[in-house]
C-alpha cells in the first residue's frame, strides 16, 4: 500500500499590537501630591503685623503752602505723630485761612494736596482771566455742578475759567442770580488766595490785579 503523505503544518503567526498607555498626569497634580507630602501639619504661616503706616514720599515741610482740593489754600502749621492701635501714624496739620479750619491729612494720604502754582502757572491763569468768556446754552442746574466740580478739582487753570465764565461785570454776562453769585465769588476767592501765596503781595494788590484782567475796574469806576 502506498504510504500516506504527512500534511504539512502551516503555523499562522498573529500579529499582537501592543498597546502601550502612558500615566498621563498633570504638573499640578504632582506638583499638589509633592507639597502634601512634603509640608508638614504643624507647620502654620507666619501672620506678621503691620507696625508702621506704609507712607508716600514727603515732600512738604513746615510752613508750606499747599493746596487741598475742596478747600482751597491752606498752611502747614505742624507735623505731629500718633499711635492708633499698635500703627505709628504721622499727619499734618493743615490751617485754612478762609474758613479758619484746621485739616488734619494723614501723610501717606497726601496724594490729595498738591503744592502752590508757580509764577509761570499764575501769568496763565491771568491770560485765561482776560479771554472772552464761554457762553452755554445748557440748563443752569448742570452748568451749576459742572463749575463745582471744577471748583472743587483743585486745578487752577479750571478754578481761573469758572472766574472768567461767572465774571458779571462783563458785556456779555450782565446779571446773576443768587447762585451763580455764590460759585463766582467761591471760585474767585480760591484763585485770589493762590495768587496771594505765590505773589506774596497784600489782597489789595491781588484783588486789582486780578479785576484788571477781567475788566471789571472800568465797570466799577463808572459806576462810582
Amino acid at each position: 500500500m502506498p504510504k500516506k503523505k504527512k500534511a504539512k503544518k502551516i503555523k499562522i503567526k498573529k500579529k499582537v499590537k501592543i498597546v502601550k498607555i502612558k500615566n498621563k498626569l498633570k504638573p499640578s497634580v504632582k506638583i499638589s501630591e509633592k507639597k502634601l507630602i512634603s509640608s508638614g501639619a504643624d507647620e502654620k504661616p507666619e501672620i506678621k503685623k503691620i507696625k508702621k503706616q506704609p507712607t508716600e514720599k514727603r515732600i512738604y515741610d513746615l510752613k508750606d503752602y499747599v493746596v487741598y482740593p475742596k478747600h482751597g489754600v491752606g498752611k502747614i502749621t505742624a507735623i505731629e505723630k500718633a499711635k492708633i492701635g499698635e500703627i505709628d501714624i504721622q499727619f499734618y496739620n493743615i490751617f485754612i485761612e478762609k474758613e479758619k479750619l484746621t485739616l488734619t491729612v494723614p501723610i501717606n494720604q497726601q496724594s490729595k494736596l498738591r503744592p502752590i502754582s508757580s509764577i509761570n502757572q499764575i501769568n496763565k491763569c491771568i491770560s485765561i482771566l482776560k479771554t472772552k468768556p464761554k457762553i452755554k446754552r445748557t440748563m443752569w442746574s448742570r452748568r451749576a455742578q459742572e463749575y463745582d466740580q471744577k471748583i472743587n478739582s483743585g486745578k487752577i487753570y479750571e478754578l481761573a475759567e469758572v472766574v472768567k465764565d461767572l465774571n458779571k461785570n462783563t458785556d456779555i454776562i450782565a446779571d446773576q442770580s443768587y447762585s451763580e453769585r455764590q460759585l463766582f465769588e467761591k471760585a474767585y476767592e480760591r484763585l485770589k488766595s493762590e495768587f496771594e501765596a505765590v505773589l506774596k503781595i497784600t489782597p489789595e494788590d491781588v484783588q486789582k490785579k486780578m479785576d484788571k484782567a477781567l475788566g471789571r475796574t472800568q465797570v466799577l469806576e463808572n459806576t462810582e
